[in-house]
């Protein structure tokens, strides 16, 4: 048996991923990744090259919010919750990921 594989985010799944995952509270970075792999049944793995990257980007966006504290294992970690403008782009990031869905089940139905 060969090395497992994970299935690529489709563009633009990354955010909405993080946003879900951070509505429940705030997490630091390590956590999110778990979270998001746990939630898919570890189907899907956020590396930490695209992790921290999107998370500065959203932090830019005014998505997020940081603040520094300690994780569960006493390391000093950053901390991101959702800002009121994250939970409107979680909205519009779930709405059009449906769109998406229901047009390739179309295509994938009849073509």
């Amino acid at each position: 048996m060969g090395e497992r594989t994970f299935p690529e985010l489709l563009p633009g799944t990354l955010y909405m991923l993080i946003l879900r995952t951070l509505r429940a509270g705030p997490l630091h970075g390590y956590a999110i990744a778990k979270r998001v792999k746990e939630a898919s049944q570890e189907g899907l793995v956020i590396e930490d090259g695209s992790l921290y990257p999107a998370l500065n980007r959203m932090l830019v966006k005014g998505w997020l919010d940081a603040e520094w504290g300690i994780s569960e294992n006493h390391r000093k970690a950053r901390f991101y919750r959702l800002t009121p403008e994250g939970r409107k782009q979680l909205d519009h990031e779930a709405e059009s990921f449906d769109r998406l869905v229901r047009a390739i089940q179309l295509v994938m139905r009849t073509a």
